[in-house]
């Protein structure tokens, strides 16, 4: 058995896929002779003692494939077996002796003799299982020996195709061969693969100048529904230390009143496991996350594993901290940022199972208040061990879980922690602008083997990066952006109300916004006529009523006579939903050509008229051939999203 696939890494991680899923594996299997073989594959939830199977079926050059249907939550294990099929050999080799007529006569004989001998056996075989098989095996055995019947009678009867099928179900096994290893495939909820992120900061919902509580963050629930979102980000909700407290726009020094980085955690009111006072408390979180849920919208919640000097860990356990020679803690460094306000952990401490063990239930202790989906902070900072036994044991108690990596590193590591298990990833699209970098990396993260255990989640902006194509820019450029991601991937999201308002101010030298939130209350004012809001809501009702956008594996880049222009398909594998976008990638003008559309990716064939309709723009026309002109103007709206409709 060779070129099993799907298999990650020689087997050492499970692929990917989510609950409804088809499952289909396949492999070469090659055998020295003429005899035909037989395979089967099997597989079995983990939470199932025993193994099922569906047959392997030939696909044309030694090549068989199989498949099974995914329909609970967790870890399933596949394997495959393969066997000499006896019984079809024997079959095959007398319609061909009886074809030859004359000349393979007298063979005949002697090859009813062999089918008896194995129908006998097969009989014997189903005697344990199917009774009724049984009986009808025997019966063939006996009628294949009776030399009573005339040679072309029993010929004939062996041929029936009745009975090829019911020696096909009793294969003589005995010897089969085994692949060498057992593999794994992990099932996650659907929005593992289709979701909608929205993220903003509770604290800013409230009056202006006001620390917000949570139950009046509630106020912001249903203008994010509006949008469509089904998954609500919040930053870390816990207490802020004030031991070297970060100012506005990341100073040094923070004025009186100045509310800190959410992710500068712990206080005297607690740590990981508390929520900030001025946000609440534990009930109300809930009640958040409950009133959230009433709106269909699951909240994702910050876990940032990392602390303000004054974090009850630091006096509790300052084991979990690495020390300097001085005895005092480094604090945390991205070179050329310095985070004073925050702690690292030391993952390799003298206590590192008391500190992993600890770590594990912060988790379980927010999925016991409702939340299971979480937005890792830099994660690639931190022991994989740790992550890859972690994320199995909240996995193995709560395989509904989702974790989304927050890794902006290189693509290697990206790539291990979605195999040591993150559900999702952020990505590099946030920096990919010309229509060759985005079809470049598009390709490489939609191909297998990396489309097998990498969901990537698409966000324009964050709280911490305004990239330098948004910085300065007007409408044009963040709604290409906006549809960019939502049609390139199935998951994404945007920091918002920064990004429906356009806030597009850049703190000189940083990569971050002027006047960060991270650092200060916000006031937004989200009925503004300007708004992206209104595009936004239409994109994500795009998204949500075709198919052919919720997933990646079927995104087709065509190519235009303008490097301005990006344009590519989904599809559904029967076509049912197709979606054709093009994009004008300049947000200060207007961009035309030609795109040369490659017509079986749209379900078109020949020279067949077809319609496209602009789900956005509202225009409609007919297409032939696959050349056609576009022209965009970012003033007015940067792109097409445009649904295939045959004629």
């Amino acid at each position: 058995m060779e070129g099993v696939w799907p298999e990650i890494d020689a087997g050492a991680y499970p692929v990917k896929r989510v609950i409804g899923d088809r499952f289909k594996v396949a492999a070469d299997l090659i055998a020295d002779g003429h005899d035909l073989l037989g395979g089967a594959l099997l597989f079995r939830h983990e939470g199932e003692p025993d193994w099922r199977e569906v047959r392997l079926v030939a696909a044309g050059n030694d090549r068989w494939e199989a498949a099974f249907d995914l329909d609970r939550l967790g870890v399933w294990h596949y394997a495959l077996e393969a066997w000499i099929d006896h019984a079809a050999t024997w079959l095959h080799a007398l319609e061909v002796k009886a074809a030859a007529g004359a000349q393979s006569i007298a063979d005949l004989p002697t090859e009813l003799q062999v089918g008896t001998i194995l129908c006998a056996a097969a009989a014997a075989r189903a005697a344990r299982v199917n009774p009724s098989d049984a009986v009808r095996l025997r019966d063939a055995a006996g009628a294949l020996d009776d030399r009573t019947i005339p040679v072309e009678d029993r010929v004939a009867l062996a041929l029936e195709p009745a009975l090829a099928e019911i020696l096909a179900r009793w294969p003589d096994r005995d010897r089969a061969a085994r692949y060498g290893r057992d593999l794994s495939v992990v099932v996650d909820p659907r929005r593992a693969r289709y979701s909608t992120w929205y993220e903003f900061f509770p604290r800013s919902a409230g009056a202006p100048g006001q620390h917000a509580t949570l139950r009046e963050a509630e106020a912001r629930l249903p203008y994010v529904a509006d949008m469509g979102f089904d998954v609500l980000y919040l930053p870390p909700v816990h207490p802020i230390g004030t031991a070297h407290r970060k100012g506005k726009n990341n100073s040094l020094r923070a004025a009186p009143g100045d509310p800190g980085s959410p992710w500068a955690i712990g206080a005297a009111e607690g740590g990981h496991t508390a929520v900030h006072p001025q946000l609440g408390t534990i009930a109300d979180f809930r009640h958040f996350v409950d009133a959230a849920a009433g709106h269909g919208i699951a909240v994702a919640l910050d876990i940032a594993f990392q602390a303000s000097p004054d974090h009850p860990w630091v006096k509790e356990h300052p084991a979990w901290f690495k020390h300097r020679p001085d005895g005092t803690i480094q604090y945390a460094e991205n070179p050329p940022k310095k985070y004073q306000d925050i702690y690292p952990l030391d993952f390799e401490s003298e206590d590192w199972r008391g500190l992993w063990q600890e770590l594990l239930q912060t988790f379980l202790f927010w999925i016991e208040h409702g939340v299971t989906i979480f937005r890792v902070d830099n994660p690639h900072t931190k022991s994989f061990y740790f992550w890859r036994w972690c994320i199995a044991e909240i996995k193995a108690r709560h395989p509904e879980a989702m974790f989304l990596s927050e890794a902006f590193t290189a693509p290697k590591r990206m790539y291990a922690l979605a195999k040591l298990g993150f559900t999702q990833s952020y990505t590099y699209f946030t920096w990919r602008e010309s229509a060759w970098e985005l079809q470049t990396y598009l390709t490489e993260i939609t191909s297998p083997p990396v489309v097998e255990f990498f969901q990537p989640n698409f966000w324009p902006n964050t709280q911490d990066i305004l990239p330098t194509h948004l910085a300065g820019q007007g409408r044009g450029a963040f709604a290409a952006r906006l549809i960019l991601a939502a049609t390139l991937s199935s998951s994404y999201g945007i920091y918002g109300p920064a990004f429906e308002l356009m806030d597009n101010q850049l703190r000189p030298g940083s990569g971050e916004y002027l006047d960060n939130e991270k650092y200060e209350l916000k006031q937004w004012d989200i009925a503004r006529p300007d708004s992206l809001r209104p595009l936004i809501r239409r994109i994500n009702r795009i998204r949500r009523d075709n198919p052919a956008l919720q997933q990646n594996r079927l995104l087709h880049f065509h190519a235009s006579d303008n490097p301005n222009l990006l344009c590519y398909s989904k599809r559904t594998d029967d076509h049912a939903s197709v979606i054709l976008v093009a994009v004008n990638l300049d947000p200060n003008g207007r961009q035309g050509g030609m795109i040369h559309l490659d017509l079986g990716q749209l379900g078109v064939t020949g020279d067949q008229p077809f319609r496209v309709r602009d789900l956005v723009g509202g225009g409609r026309y007919t297409w032939q051939g696959p050349h056609s002109y576009v022209e965009l103007d970012p003033y007015t709206l940067p792109a097409h999203v445009f649904i295939i409709e045959r004629l």
